[in-house]
C-alpha cells in the first residue's frame, strides 16, 4: 500500500483552540449544530472554516474517494450540488484515524461531526491548514450514485500570479480569490475531484511514490522539461503533486522522470501536505510515457585549461552500496570528462552516520578514488580537513565536509602544513604575490557563522601546463534551508529565515576574496559548491558584492540555469564562481541527477573551463 510520511493526529485542533494555543490559552470546542448544513457552508469563502470547532450533523453528499491505509484514514465526501460561489469547495475529509471507514466510493451519506483545521507537520510549520471532520457519523442513504465531474487543471484555471501579498502575515483570513491567486484557485478546490490530462513530468517520483506535474505546462519550461523558478515572485502555482490512492499491488506507482508525462487522465481529490502542498490523491492515474532527456556529457578540457568542478556526493560513507561509488566515479570520469579538480560536498566520516566520534574520511575517499580509477579515471589525490566531532552540521554523526579530488598529473597542489579544523587560514605576501598561510586551510571557522555548518576549505593549485600561475579554489557548502516557510506557507511571502546565516557565510568569504584580491589585483580565484541559494538571492548578492566574484550560472541562458529540482521547481543552489582576472571562462551544468528518479546524488554537477 502507499505510504504517508507525516501521520496525523489522533484529533485536530480546531482553528480557534489553535489560535487560541498560540495566544497562551485554550479554548474548547464549540457545540453548536448546524441544522441544513452543506458542506460548502463549512468551507466558507477563507481558509479557516467558518465552523470550525463546532458540531454539524446531517450534511448531504457523495463518497469520492477512500483512504484505506496508514493512520491518517479516512474519505472524501463531496456535495453533487454546488452553490454558485467559486470561491467555497464543495468537498471535505471525514477522518477515521486508524480505522478504515465502512463506506464505498459512490455511496450517497450524511454525516455529521465536528469541523477541525488540521495543520500537517504542526501549525508552528507555517504551512496551511486542511478543513476535515473529526469524531464523525454517518448514514449510507443511497449506493453506486454518480460522482461529481471533476475540475479540469489548466492553464487557464490556474492564475498566473501565485498568492496574495500579506507582508509575510497569515493570508488565512483573507477571502479567497480563485480567480486572481494560484493558491486561493488551489485551496476553492480543496477535497474537490480535480483531473489532469497528460500531465507533464516536472519532478521525477522519489522513495516516497511521489512525482510532481505541472498544470500550467508552457509556464517557465526548461529545455529539457521542466519547470524554472527564477525568481521569489514566482513560484510556479501549477506544480502538483501526485500519490496514489490505488494499491500498487493493483497499480504500482510510476516510476517517472522530468521530461516524461503522464498520459490520459491522472484525477482524484486535491489534498494538501506539509511535503509539497497540493496534491491530487489519484484514484486515476495517467499511464507514463517515458520520454526522458539523455543525462549529458560535457566536452573535455584543454591542455591548456584548467577544469575545477563541484559536485555534492550526497551523504557519501563507506557503507554506501557500492553501485552509489561506481555511478559516482562513472559521472566523473565520463560525464564531467574527469575534471582536473573537482571540490566535493557532504563527504561522511569513515562510520558514517554512527555517532561514535570518527572524524577522519580516509575510507569514504579510498573507496571513492579507487572506484574512479577502475573507471578509467585519473589516479586523484585529495585534499580536506576534518572538522571537529558533530560541528558541522547535515546527518547526525556524519561529520559532512568539502573536500578537494585533484589529477596530480594535470595540477600541482601547494601544500602548506598547519591546516586544522580550528586554524584559521591568512591571506599572506608571498614574494609580492597572494599566497595562503595554511594550504588547505579553512576560513574563518570560529566565526558564528559556521556555527552547525560546514567551513569553506580554500587551497593553493597550479596547472602543470602553465608553470608559475597558481589559482586559488574555494570550496563551500553553506547551511541549510531547514526551518523555512514553504512556498505555499499560509504567510506570504513566506519567511526565510536560514537565509540570515548564509548571507552572513557569503559575506565572510566575499572578505576573504577581497584580502586575496588586496595582495594581488589579478589573483585567479574560484568559489565553489552548494551554497544552498538561489543566484537571485541575498546570499549571492552578498558573495558578489563589489564585483570581485561573477557568478557563472548568470552567463547561461535562463531557462538552463538549475541544478537541483526541488518539489517540481528546477532551480539553483550549486555555483561556480571566478574572480575578474579568469575572464576566459566555459561554464556547464552537466544533468545527471536531478531529474531523474534514480540518481547517485540530488544534485547536478557543474565544471568550469578556464585558461590561467
Amino acid at each position: 500500500m502507499p505510504s504517508r510520511r507525516t501521520l496525523r493526529r489522533p484529533a485536530a485542533l480546531t482553528a480557534a483552540a489553535a489560535c487560541a494555543a498560540l495566544a497562551g490559552g485554550l479554548l474548547s470546542t464549540q457545540s453548536a449544530a448546524a441544522a441544513g448544513t452543506r458542506i460548502h457552508d463549512i468551507q466558507g469563502r477563507t481558509r479557516i472554516s467558518p465552523l470550525a470547532g463546532k458540531q454539524v450533523d446531517g450534511v448531504p453528499g457523495t463518497v469520492t474517494a477512500i483512504r484505506a491505509f496508514g493512520s491518517s484514514r479516512g474519505f472524501w465526501v463531496q456535495d453533487p450540488h454546488p452553490d454558485d460561489d467559486p470561491a467555497t469547495s464543495e468537498a471535505v475529509f471525514v477522518f477515521t484515524g486508524k480505522e478504515t471507514p465502512k463506506v464505498a466510493v459512490g455511496d450517497a451519506l450524511t454525516f455529521g461531526g465536528t469541523v477541525s483545521e488540521y495543520y500537517p507537520g504542526g501549525r508552528n510549520a507555517g504551512g496551511q491548514s486542511v478543513t476535515e471532520i473529526t469524531d464523525a457519523t454517518w448514514q449510507v442513504t443511497a449506493a453506486h450514485q454518480p460522482l461529481p465531474a471533476p475540475v479540469r487543471l489548466n492553464a487557464s484555471a490556474i492564475p498566473a500570479t501565485y498568492a496574495p501579498a500579506a507582508g509575510g502575515r497569515s493570508i488565512e483570513s483573507l477571502p479567497l480569490r480563485p480567480a486572481t491567486y494560484a493558491l486561493d484557485r488551489l485551496e476553492s478546490l480543496e477535497g474537490m475531484r480535480v483531473t489532469l490530462s497528460d500531465a507533464p513530468v516536472v519532478g521525477p517520483t522519489n522513495t516516497h511514490h511521489e512525482l510532481w506535474v505541472t498544470a500550467t505546462p508552457g509556464h517557465n519550461r526548461t529545455p529539457r522539461g521542466g519547470t524554472l523558478y527564477g525568481s521569489y515572485a514566482d513560484p510556479n502555482g501549477g506544480r502538483i503533486k501526485v500519490q496514489s490512492l490505488i494499491p500498487f499491488s493493483q497499480r504500482p506507482f510510476p516510476v517517472a522522470d522530468v521530461g516524461d508525462r503522464l498520459t490520459g487522465t491522472t484525477a482524484g481529490p486535491l489534498d494538501y501536505d506539509n511535503f509539497g502542498g497540493y496534491t491530487v490523491q489519484a484514484t486515476e492515474l495517467g499511464r507514463l510515457a517515458a520520454h526522458p532527456p539523455a543525462p549529458e556529457v560535457t566536452r573535455k578540457q584543454t591542455a591548456d585549461e584548467l577544469a575545477v568542478a563541484t559536485y555534492n556526493v550526497e551523504n557519501l560513507a563507506p557503507d554506501n552500496p557500492r553501485e552509489k561509488f561506481d555511478r559516482l566515479a562513472k559521472g566523473l570520469v565520463h560525464n564531467l570528462a574527469a575534471p582536473d579538480v573537482v571540490a566535493l560536498e557532504e563527504v561522511q566520516d569513515d562510520s558514517g552516520a554512527e555517532d561514535d566520534g570518527t572524524v577522519t574520511a580516509g575510507v569514504t575517499l579510498k573507496k571513492l578514488t579507487d572506484a574512479v580509477k577502475a573507471a578509467g579515471g585519473p589516479a586523484y589525490r585529495w585534499r580536506s580537513i576534518d572538522p571537529r566531532n558533530d560541528e558541522d552540521g547535515g546527518q547526525p554523526g556524519g561529520n559532512i565536509r568539502v573536500v578537494f579530488l585533484f589529477n596530480p598529473k594535470r595540477v600541482a597542489f601547494t601544500d602548506v602544513k598547519g591546516g586544522d579544523a580550528t586554524t584559521p587560514v591568512k591571506v599572506v605576501d608571498d614574494h609580492g604575490r597572494a599566497g595562503l598561510s595554511v594550504s588547505p586551510g579553512r576560513i574563518a571557522p570560529g566565526d558564528a557563522a559556521w556555527r552547525s555548518s560546514r567551513k569553506p576549505l580554500v587551497g593553493e593549485f597550479a596547472l602543470r601546463s602553465r608553470p608559475g600561475r597558481r589559482v586559488f579554489v574555494i570550496a563551500n557548502h553553506f547551511n541549510s534551508k531547514g526551518g523555512d516557510q514553504g512556498l505555499d506557507s499560509r504567510f506570504q511571502p513566506p519567511a526565510r529565515t536560514s537565509e540570515t546565516q548564509r548571507t552572513a557565510q557569503a559575506g565572510i568569504v566575499n572578505g576573504f576574496v577581497k584580502q586575496l584580491l588586496a595582495k594581488d589585483p589579478k589573483a585567479e580565484v574560484v568559489v565553489a559548491g552548494d551554497l544552498n541559494d538561489y543566484q537571485f538571492s541575498p546570499a549571492l548578492k552578498t558573495l558578489t558584492t563589489g564585483g570581485v566574484l561573477t557568478d557563472q550560472v548568470t552567463k547561461l541562458p535562463p531557462a538552463e540555469r538549475y541544478s537541483y529540482i526541488y518539489q517540481g521547481n528546477s532551480q539553483v543552489l550549486d555555483h561556480l564562481l571566478t574572480s575578474r582576472a579568469l575572464t576566459r571562462a566555459d561554464y556547464d551544468i552537466v544533468h545527471v541527477n536531478a531529474e531523474y528518479a534514480d540518481q547517485a546524488s540530488d544534485h547536478d554537477p557543474q565544471v568550469l573551463r578556464i585558461k590561467p
